[in-house]
């Protein structure tokens, strides 16, 4: 997920467009149409280099995400002090928070696509999610699948605790058996 968020290639340029470039969630660049030679903007801690409201939304909602699956990663600490159903169910929700995160971050992203920079590069037919002659970049798709991604390990999750949960409950059903024929 770290990728896709950091890399500027979720959208590009193509065959048919006025400048050479790419954007990302952050950073861009575009040609100035004369040599191949791109001039670069944008930066996380910048918000206001960003060309569009809806590509600092996009890129809020995808750190959120990434921070979430950061944070999951540390709650793994918590198998040595709480219940292993509890955790499993604590990082199933973190997922699936990250997973609802990443999108509304991949659908606010093309809702900046008619801004004067995309124009620029994509040409004048580009608006709110239509690209006009650029394409989709292999990070934007890598982010769709950590859709999934984020998803399937929410589930996984939740199924594991109640899992967990059913055997515990087993495990104490034998050990009260136990203590009565004792």
């Amino acid at each position: 997920m770290g990728v896709c968020s950091i890399q500027p290639y979720w959208i590009g340029d193509g065959v048919d467009t006025p400048q050479a470039g790419y954007f990302g969630l952050f950073h861009y660049c575009i040609g100035n149409g004369f040599s191949r030679e791109l001039t670069c903007r944008g930066s996380f801690t910048d918000f206001s280099s960003l060309p569009s409201g809806a590509f600092k939304a996009a890129s809020f909602f995808i750190g959120l995400s990434m921070m979430l699956i950061i944070a999951c990663i540390v709650c793994f600490i918590l198998f040595f002090f709480c219940n292993t159903a509890t955790v499993y169910k604590i990082c199933a929700w973190m997922q699936l928070t990250s997973a609802a995160c990443l999108v509304l971050g991949c659908m606010i992203f093309p809702d900046g696509w008619d801004s004067d920079e995309v124009k620029r590069m994509c040409g004048e037919k580009t608006d709110k999610y239509t690209l006009g002659a650029c394409s989709v970049r292999w990070a934007y798709i890598l982010a769709i699948i950590g859709i999934l991604d984020a998803l399937i390990l929410s589930f996984l999750a939740f199924v594991l605790g109640n899992r967990q949960d059913s055997l515990l409950a087993e495990e104490l059903k034998l050990e009260n058996k136990d203590d009565g024929n004792a």
